[in-house]
């Protein structure tokens, strides 16, 4: 089923190609979103295209490294110029995992890890920022950063992954108290946001291809259509409320923090 709740909007997934992003991309695109797809398996994105238009959106695949600064630059200046202020999307989506205890893990897949998992997405929403400050007034954009359970549990034998997301659940408060330091005010009191909030989702683990090397039972994890649907109600929220932070979590999850 489609909607239009997202008609006339442009959103840049990450991670696209599969997982999460893949699910996302497909709910953005029916409730009337055009998406573009980034992620550097165009492969696998052209899958997720295909799911779309079969589908009846509209999406265009991306390729794009989000730790490759150029890349990032490149892209997000390139949707600004062909769909000017209609892209006013951006869901952080992209992460990979790479196990190891403390005692073995890996310096070079440690770095990449925190490159995929906190740096990208951070200077990624700082490209789009640096755009949509300048949006006219009355206008809004929405950010989401999706980080995980495991910033805030702590995992055997995955110092890298929960490190790196736990790093970016701090970015991202740290940024939306940026951006609400940014609020202006006229010579009668009146406060203008900042045309842009960045919302934050804390999902547990998800039936994704990342998740198999773990061994989870299926029915300690959701599907990440779910956790999309989440991303679906924080971007089409009124604009006087956004979500700072939003745990999505399987009924029976046992590690969640009460």
């Amino acid at each position: 089923m489609t909607t239009d709740g997202l008609a006339g909007r442009v959103a840049l997934v990450t991670g696209a190609a599969s997982g999460l992003g893949r699910a996302v991309a497909t709910t953005l695109a029916a409730a009337g979103a055009t998406v573009a797809l980034g992620d550097v398996d165009t492969v696998g994105a052209k899958r997720t295209a295909e799911e779309v238009a079969a589908a009846g959106g509209t999406a265009e695949v991306v390729e794009l490294d989000v730790t490759d600064d150029e890349a990032r630059r490149r892209v997000v200046a390139d949707l600004f110029d062909r769909h000017g202020d209609a892209f006013d999307l951006l869901v952080n989506v992209a992460g990979i995992d790479r196990p190891g205890y403390v005692t073995d893990i890996d310096l070079a897949d440690y770095r990449q890890v925190h490159a995929v998992n906190c740096e990208g997405p951070v200077f990624l929403t700082s490209e789009f920022l640096k755009v949509v400050q300048h949006r006219p007034a009355g206008t809004l954009a929405d950010v989401v950063h999706v980080t995980s359970l495991s910033a805030v549990t702590s995992g055997s034998g995955a110092i890298a992954y929960n490190s790196s997301k736990a790093a970016f659940r701090s970015a991202t408060r740290c940024i939306q108290r940026e951006l609400r330091e940014k609020a202006t005010v006229d010579a009668d009191g009146a406060e203008t946001p900042f045309p842009a909030r960045v919302h934050s989702i804390v999902p547990a683990a998800m039936d994704t291809p990342m998740m198999e090397r773990w061994g989870i039972p299926g029915h300690r994890m959701m599907p990440p259509t779910d956790v999309a649907a989440m991303v679906l109600t924080m971007v089409t929220m009124p604009p006087t409320s956004f979500v700072p932070e939003v745990f999505v979590v399987p009924r029976n999850e046992p590690d969640f923090p009460r």
